[in-house]
């Protein structure tokens, strides 16, 4: 039986928001309560692998500490601007 999407979604937004790190939490878990719902869903295929990545690593994309991965970077600038287009 697979996922309903709007179980999918709320998965998504317990694992936004629960990060283990506070300063991921603050980015990714409005993001998660608002946009990500409007994302497609080979978006939120993207969004999920973004959050298997280490929270050191996001923060860094997220504060331009490193170059983002070509993947995630119409993601990353969604978070930032609090807007679902990537």
């Amino acid at each position: 039986m697979s996922e309903t999407r709007e179980v999918r979604l709320k998965r998504l937004r317990i694992r936004s928001w629960r990060r283990g790190m506070r300063e991921m939490d603050m980015l990714l878990g409005p993001f998660s309560d608002g946009p990500l719902s409007e994302l497609s869903d080979a978006e939120l295929d993207i969004y999920e692998q973004l959050l298997a990545e280490n929270d050191q690593e996001i923060y860094r994309w997220i504060s331009a500490q490193e170059e983002t991965p070509e993947q995630y970077q119409g993601l990353i600038r969604a978070v930032l601007l609090g807007a679902p287009s990537v």
